[in-house]
């Protein structure tokens, strides 16, 4: 894998070599073993290189047969001997036997649309001298980050937002707006980045920027949530099957050490066992546990590696690990609180010690209704159906606030979020289930500062957005489609490209392969979810192949005890941190609100390990990446 930056200057000066060099060299992690910038005038191209394909001759930047085209890229196409063969045809010549320089061949042929061609992941820019233009493209799912920068001067863009950040030029701002989405979500969903002025290209999109600050942005790829294709179960089992052993097989070429993550779940259990069926060799696993049973897999995992056959390796994570929490700020580039971070960046840690690449699981459940939520959004949905609207609202809405939200009472009283739901429309209801926090509390605990700069901001506006945007009109495809493109892509991928590029490792998705992502999406509902069961059809084809314990497994997710840790190890890190005199986090929340649900929480009253988890993230975050500020010039920025 790589990391890429660069920077296209609108008044014609020459981009500073100095500056696009220490950019560069801020992702080396990225790419420790090969460095590359290319200069031309006004546009300056950088690269990190982690040698996967073609390790003696794929250096980067590289260009076609006369220099008119220059492209760095992050990524792997996998379809790229397919492509080599079809251009060489076409009379193109090959100076190596990279799938980059594919790309810089397929452009003269198609222009922008070579995008669609390509099967991977992938973000990477072009420089085009003759069009004087830069061309910029993510991948249809959003696996590979891409940030940029654009004002009137010039353009500026990077694998990862700190390469952005590094310009000494450029003011580093949280955005008010988005640090309300980011202890809603416990994440930054969307387009824009946690700093005002930088942003992210979507996935699926393409970005163009001419020499004189134009730009023109496209959308090539969405997900297909068309009319359900016909089939019996049998026939969508065997194209189902045909696919992932395709989509893995295409994904262990390489010139390196190839591994798996493994978690004895469902879908990292169909990935390895797809590999070992197109390896002559024992795969080679690693999975990550704790000390705390109810958290850990390994048992589960260590017994599915036993079956297989697998080279395993496992790793216990202990509460002292969270010391990792300033470099996991550092990495991740903007707050994000999801806890499974963690042991993602001990699993890739793990992995890297055997391997340069790993494929992991991750996919499955968006691409096959997994999560639990979609029964509950469907038993929603079925209730308010049959639930006269007066009732809901004039009964059920007053009965859902009475309820008390407390995990530590029986289960029987914890309907609070079901009455809430039934009381409210569908978007706002899979809204409120998804979200960490309700941002109407959020905005109770702000300060009157940040509160006066969201002025009516609320992140709801855009996942509604989302939701009713949906080619499809059944709740649960309107739901694997909000979250398509919020929690995968902005979760997900992100924690899984941060943490293994911390330790320079690939990590590859087969799950995540477009041609599965479609046939899924053309799935009719009953072939995802049936009765209480997620994976409906997944399960159905794996029950061909791996044993039906397996697939009974009660689903563990990939959690730390946050919980238990910030009553115990991170106690004294979480008070020093966030309620310290230099906390940045009083600018935006009440610290003394805070302080009162955290004696809640240490008593065992309440249970907010979600939200301090949140606002020790945000706070190690802003130390790292944003510095000490003013008050005034931290949260009451431009909104």
């Amino acid at each position: 894998m790589c990391g890429i930056t660069g920077e296209l200057r609108f008044d014609g000066a020459p981009v500073d070599a100095i500056a696009l060099g220490q950019r560069t060299d801020t992702i080396a992690h990225r790419g420790p073993d090969d460095s590359g910038t290319h200069i031309d005038g006004p546009v300056g191209l950088g690269h990190r290189r982690l040698s996967i394909i073609d390790v003696a001759g794929g250096h980067q930047p590289i260009f076609n047969e006369d220099r008119s085209l220059a492209l760095v890229f992050n990524g792997e196409i996998y379809n790229y001997r397919e492509l080599q063969k079809e251009l060489r045809g076409l009379g193109h010549r090959f100076s190596t036997d990279s799938d980059s320089e594919t790309i810089v061949h397929l452009y003269e042929e198609r222009g922008e649309a070579c995008v669609e061609r390509l099967r991977g992941m992938f973000a990477f820019a072009l420089w085009d001298r003759g069009r004087q233009r830069l061309f910029l493209a993510r991948d249809r799912l959003g696996i590979k980050p891409l940030y940029f920068h654009l004002d009137g001067e010039r353009l500026l863009f990077a694998s990862e937002l700190k390469a952005i950040l590094a310009d000494p030029d450029l003011t580093v701002e949280p955005d008010p707006r988005r640090v309300l989405d980011y202890f809603t979500y416990g994440y930054i969903p969307g387009e824009a980045s946690a700093v005002l002025g930088v942003r992210r290209l979507r996935a699926g999109h393409t970005l163009t920027v001419d020499a004189a600050g134009d730009t023109r942005s496209r959308r090539y790829w969405d997900l297909p949530l068309t009319a359900a294709q016909a089939g019996n179960e049998e026939d969508h089992i065997d194209a189902l099957l045909a696919a992932l052993d395709e989509s893995v097989r295409l994904r262990l070429m390489s010139e390196v050490p190839l591994g798996a993550f493994l978690s004895g779940g469902i879908d990292s259990t169909a990935v390895v066992d797809s590999m070992t069926r197109s390896s002559s060799t024992p795969v080679v696993t690693s999975s990550i546990g704790f000390d705390e049973a109810g958290y850990s897999e390994l048992a589960e995992a260590r017994a599915t590696a036993e079956r297989l056959g697998t080279q395993h390796h496992e790793l216990t994570v202990h509460a002292d690990a969270a010391d990792i929490l300033d470099t996991l700020a550092w990495h991740f580039d903007e707050p994000f609180a999801d806890p499974s971070a963690v042991p993602t960046y001990y699993v890739s840690q793990l992995a890297r010690q055997k391997v340069t690449v790993a494929l992991s699981g991750d996919g499955g459940d968006e691409n096959f209704a997994g999560y639990r939520r979609y029964w509950f959004d469907r038993l929603e949905n079925r209730l308010r159906s049959v639930v006269p609207s007066p009732l809901r609202r004039g009964l059920v809405a007053p009965l859902g606030r009475l309820f008390p939200k407390a995990d530590w009472l029986p289960r029987p009283l914890r309907a609070k979020t079901l009455l809430m739901n039934l009381a409210t429309d569908p978007a706002r209801a899979y809204f409120d289930s998804v979200t960490a926090h309700r941002p109407e509390h959020i905005r109770e605990l702000g300060t009157a500062g940040w509160r006066q700069a969201l002025e009516d901001y609320h992140p709801f506006k855009a996942f509604e957005t989302l939701y009713r945007s949906c080619p499809a009109d059944d709740p649960l495809s309107r739901a694997q489609y909000v979250d398509f493109h919020t929690w995968l892509v902005d979760d997900i991928l992100t924690k899984v490209d941060r943490a293994s590029m911390a330790h320079s490792l690939e990590v590859r998705v087969p799950l995540l392969d477009h041609k599965i992502c479609e046939l899924a999406a053309r799935l009719s509902p009953k072939w995802k979810l049936r009765g209480r069961e997620g994976k409906y059809l997944l399960r159905r084809a794996l029950a061909r192949r791996v044993p039906r314990e397996t697939l009974e497994r009660r689903k563990h997710g990939f959690d730390m005890p946050v919980s238990e840790w910030l009553r115990g190890g991170l106690r004294e890190r979480l008070e020093d941190t966030v309620f310290g005199n230099d906390s940045r986090l009083g600018d935006f929340l009440e610290l003394g609100e805070l302080r009162a649900l955290w004696k809640k929480h240490q008593s065992g009253i309440g249970n907010h390990g979600r939200l301090f988890w949140a606002c020790l993230m945000f706070e190690t975050w802003h130390r790292r990446h944003v510095g000490a500020r003013t008050p005034s010039q931290t949260a009451q920025g431009r909104a």
